[in-house]
């Protein structure tokens, strides 16, 4: 009796075979990517909260309830909205935002918390906090701290060009340095410091006014002013209930 072999049937059994080894490979692929998702998104995290502390612990020495830095990742995010820009970009701005002044993490009590006018050398150690701070963020490749260092480096630029460091004019100022420097200016004056007490709103607001086109970006002035009873109500509400470390620290 003569046997025979199937061509058909044994090509089909390579072929599944095949088909089952493909399948385990993408399966494995998948498994290992998104654990190396998961991985870069905890360090990511980690890294974030580590410079969320060290901004917090900057803002403390010039604000003792450290809620500073928090209502000016809040107010650019709603501001960055109103000037029509996206929801990602909003959202990513109020995580970084609150890095704006770390770089002050290097400057001496007796600079920071002098009270008046500094002199030319208290004012250029002063002046550095800027590169300091978007030193301490690096040149990440993460988004996020790429924005942060961007906002730090530039929320000191004015729009008339006689800023620091960099002495950049107009819109050459990165949108995200403009928009937190006008948050910055407004919140700034409105709230306590070590040196002295808070203007009323109708005065800072006015101050700020007279700022539009020299130190600040005019449109967002505008767009600030038109926007204002919302932005103090969003202040207000931070204040009285001003959110978690773990609420600033979330990636999501």
């Amino acid at each position: 009796m003569t046997s025979t072999t199937d061509p058909t049937a044994a090509t089909h059994s390579f072929d599944n075979a095949a088909a089952a080894q493909m399948e385990r490979i993408v399966v494995d692929l998948r498994r290992m990517y998104q654990e190396r998702n998961e991985a870069l998104r905890e360090v990511t995290r980690a890294h974030h909260e580590a410079l969320l502390r060290l901004a917090m612990a900057a803002d403390f020495r010039d604000d003792d309830t450290g809620v500073h830095m928090v209502r000016i990742g809040y107010l650019a995010e709603m501001l960055a909205l109103a000037l029509g820009q996206s929801e990602t970009f909003a959202r990513m701005l109020r995580r970084a935002a609150p890095m704006h002044d770390v770089g002050k993490i290097g400057i001496p009590d007796d600079i920071l918390k002098k009270p008046g006018s500094y002199d030319a050398e208290e004012r250029r150690v002063m002046n550095g906090h800027a590169e300091i701070g978007a030193g301490i963020l690096g040149r990440s490749r993460v988004p996020l701290f790429q924005l942060a260092a961007e906002v730090a480096l530039t929320h000191h630029e004015r729009w008339d060009g006689t800023g620091y460091p960099r002495g950049l004019a107009g819109e050459a100022i990165p949108l995200s340095g403009r928009i937190v420097a006008v948050v910055d200016f407004f919140d700034a004056l409105t709230m306590d410091r070590c040196y002295r007490k808070a203007f009323a709103d109708d005065v800072a607001l006015d101050m700020l006014i007279k700022q539009r086109g020299t130190a600040f970006d005019p449109a967002i002035v505008d767009t600030l002013l038109d926007e204002v009873a919302v932005l103090i109500e969003l202040r207000d509400c931070i204040n009285r209930q001003p959110p978690s470390f773990e609420a600033l620290a979330e990636l999501e």
